[in-house]
């Protein structure tokens, strides 16, 4: 069978006119990740055959006339091909991924996006909020209780201490899944809706989902400030705009008791 020949003079041609798809945000973490590698073995391939179409006609890495070529000519292509596109590649499995999902491949944070991969363990400073350890209710501990494997592979994904996540759950909702605010703030971490579908929350009520989406909130505000607990609790709690506005916590009494029964419920942790 003779060889494919290629021409590619806009390697964006075929991509151009195809519809967008407008509910991306529909798709979960594990098919973003099917997407994302269904879209690099698609150019990988290509890839692979245009390397290919350009060795006919010089007789291949190894020459037309060494030893086992054929067989060593195509591992090497398939080997080149594929480590063009785990880097930047072509573009054309950024343009596949962008067109199905409408986000960027290149800008996924890696350590959230695939599932398995921890984070490293996120270094916690300027917690010197003045607070006394306060001890949670036994029917409150009782309640976090059910959902410790749950924390603890939050924890493990996104690089946030354990107790600093019991400690925001106790505050915000007293371990109770079925919480509703006045806000309509939902859920175990007490999630806004806008919130949790950044985060990829599908389904608010559900303990896993809530705990993970709030935990990855949290994670990104610790991220944001550098570490600072005080200021991602604040931000947490009051919103990232608000601790901007007054450059540390702001002045809202809320805000304060807040951060006050976080770290009372954290000490009481660190305590046992």
């Amino acid at each position: 069978m003779d060889g494919i020949k290629l021409k590619i003079t806009d390697s964006q041609k075929h991509f151009k006119t195809a519809p967008q798809i407008e509910n991306a945000a529909h798709y979960s973490d594990e098919q973003k990740l099917k997407i994302s590698k269904a879209s690099k073995e698609f150019e990988s391939m290509l890839t692979s055959m245009m390397l290919k179409s350009m060795n006919e006609t010089n007789g291949g890495f190894f020459g037309e006339e060494g030893y086992g070529g054929d067989y060593f000519n195509s591992v090497f292509e398939n080997e080149i091909a594929k480590k063009m596109s785990e880097g930047n590649g072509l573009g054309i499995a950024d343009i596949l991924y962008k067109k199905i999902t409408g986000e960027q491949l290149n800008k996924l944070p890696a350590k959230d996006f695939f599932p398995g991969i921890q984070s490293e363990k996120i270094i916690v400073k300027n917690a010197d909020i003045h607070s006394p350890a306060t001890k949670p209710s036994m029917q409150s501990v009782n309640r976090l209780n059910r959902f410790d494997d749950i924390i603890d592979a939050a924890s493990e994904k996104y690089g946030v201490d354990k107790n600093i996540i019991k400690s925001v759950i106790l505050a915000e909702s007293a371990g109770n899944e079925k919480a509703i605010s006045t806000a309509k703030a939902k859920g175990l971490m007490q999630l806004i809706d806008s919130t949790a579908k950044d985060m990829g929350v599908n389904n608010v009520w559900n303990p896993k989902e809530n705990i993970f989406g709030g935990t990855k909130y949290l994670s990104q505000m610790l991220r944001q400030y550098n570490g600072d607990l005080k200021l991602a609790l604040a931000s947490y709690n009051a919103g990232p705009g608000n601790v901007d506005k007054y450059n540390g916590v702001p002045p809202f009494e809320e805000t304060q008791n807040y951060l006050v029964r976080v770290m009372g419920y954290l000490k009481h942790f660190e305590s046992m």
